[in-house]
């Protein structure tokens, strides 16, 4: 019989996905991950095989956390496209107030991953064009109920559109990581909803 593991591994998940988060996939050393997860070396190499492992493994987990939370909003009929569109960005901005460390905002996980690991890691670059393609797929959809139903004014392509969405919401978060307050965040939002309904 199995001998039960003594930690909760979606615990120490969490908790390297946040270190790798703020640090990024190099400079986070295995000292690192053992104080943000308690566990001994042994322990993170016998769970995950590896840093690369649980790197991949946490990475995952954010996409799966993050993207689902963006798409769910965006899906919510209930709400007037545009208004859908506002939330996702409100969400984007409180993220970005929320999660700072040394007093500079963390930015996202695979906003950040792409600038380090992307085109150089195989598994990694297909991890985050799979999120990408499901972000593009959720912008478009509601840009284009919106074009329909009138909310979204701008008759450029509903995929040109969502590229820019996506470009936008990648600048507001490289932009906090540089120091950019609540009220900076709010207007690149504002004026990116402006530029959709116009």
């Amino acid at each position: 019989m199995a001998r039960p593991r003594e930690f909760d591994e979606a615990r120490a998940l969490d908790a390297a996905m946040r270190t790798f988060w703020e640090k990024g996939y190099e400079s986070t050393s295995t000292q690192d991950l053992c104080e943000a997860t308690g566990l001994g070396r042994s322990s993170i190499y016998n769970t995950f095989t590896s840093k690369r492992d649980l790197f991949l493994r946490s990475l995952e987990h954010y996409v799966d956390t993050m993207t689902g939370t963006q798409v769910a909003v965006l899906e919510d009929e209930s709400s007037p496209p545009l208004e859908r569109l506002r939330t996702l960005l409100d969400l984007i901005v409180d993220g970005e107030i929320e999660n700072r460390s040394d007093g500079r905002a963390i930015g996202c996980l695979t906003v950040n991953t792409t600038v380090e690991l992307s085109g150089r890691d195989p598994d990694v670059t297909r991890l985050l064009e799979r999120d990408l393609a499901r972000r593009l797929a959720a912008f478009r959809a509601v840009i284009s109920a919106g074009q329909r139903g009138g909310d979204i004014a701008s008759e450029r392509d509903a995929d040109a559109l969502a590229r820019f969405l996506n470009a936008v919401i990648g600048g507001m978060r490289v932009s906090a990581q540089g120091g950019a307050d609540r009220a900076t965040l709010e207007a690149i939002a504002a004026t990116t909803l402006d530029a959709l309904a116009a």
